[in-house]
């Protein structure tokens, strides 16, 4: 596959690894909304690169179709970007925020079943409890996150791993044809420098690879060298970045 191939089939999978329930298209951008919480579920986005020559004009729309919805206009700016839109977006003055990187590696290597992870069918009080630990939980982000689960149309899992009765690992997963992705990865403090993270995504490769998935991705933001080293550590590569802009 192409580098610009496997951009495309990554950005496919990320999409579907977060529904949301209002969706439209507008020339090669694809326009998702829900509650205003999480960026993914809530920005814009190009999925064909090729020249565009109506793009001022989409993007006028776009920013005008989040303002009616009372959402703040974003865009998520990657490789299949038009020639010409970051450029555009900053002279519109659009602000830049929030770079991450998208990395990919081998899943069968990581696959390794643990008795002490749970795979839940939707996330519950407990998984949403160490999601708290670690990231700001905005009422929107979090009933995006429940809300969300009746609207996946690819298998997905919630994990769930225990030290001591308590809930001390989670991760959220999809498996999107070969693609296995990994989201919401979060380990309660006390709890960390215990290889947890590196258990509960064993769990979530070897549930990928039962269904037929053979790589693994993630999403990073660029500041988080932990993270980074994490994925590096376990052979996931970066293959491309993104970054959103936002019209304040």
């Amino acid at each position: 596959m192409s580098a610009l191939g496997l951009v495309h089939a990554l950005e496919r999978a990320t999409l579907n690894a977060l529904p949301s329930p209002r969706i439209a298209f507008d020339g090669p951008f694809v326009i998702r909304s829900f509650l205003g919480g999480t960026g993914r579920a809530n920005a814009a986005c190009s999925l064909d690169p090729s020249p565009d020559p109506e793009m001022a004009v989409r993007v006028s729309r776009i920013a005008a179709h989040y303002r009616r919805l009372g959402l703040t206009p974003r865009i998520r700016s990657s490789p299949l970007d038009p020639c010409g839109l970051t450029d555009h977006l900053r002279e519109q003055g659009w602000e830049a925020v929030d770079e991450s990187l998208v990395t990919c590696g081998p899943l069968a290597p990581l696959a390794n079943p643990d008795a002490a992870v749970e795979i839940l069918a939707a996330p519950d009080a407990a998984w949403l409890d160490v999601i708290g630990t670690v990231e700001y939980q905005s009422e929107a982000r979090r009933a995006e996150k429940l809300e969300a689960v009746p609207l996946f149309a690819i298998p997905a899992a919630w994990m769930v791993l225990r030290v001591d009765g308590v809930p001390a690992a989670v991760l959220s997963t999809t498996r999107d044809g070969e693609y296995c992705g990994l989201f919401d990865l979060a380990v309660r403090p006390e709890f960390r420098r215990r290889g947890l993270a590196l258990r509960v995504i064993g769990v979530a490769a070897a549930w990928a690879l039962e269904q037929g998935a053979a790589h693994i991705f993630a999403q990073v933001g660029a500041m988080n060298t932990a993270s980074i080293r994490l994925q590096a550590g376990i052979g996931m590569e970066e293959k491309h970045r993104y970054r959103y802009f936002l019209q304040k």
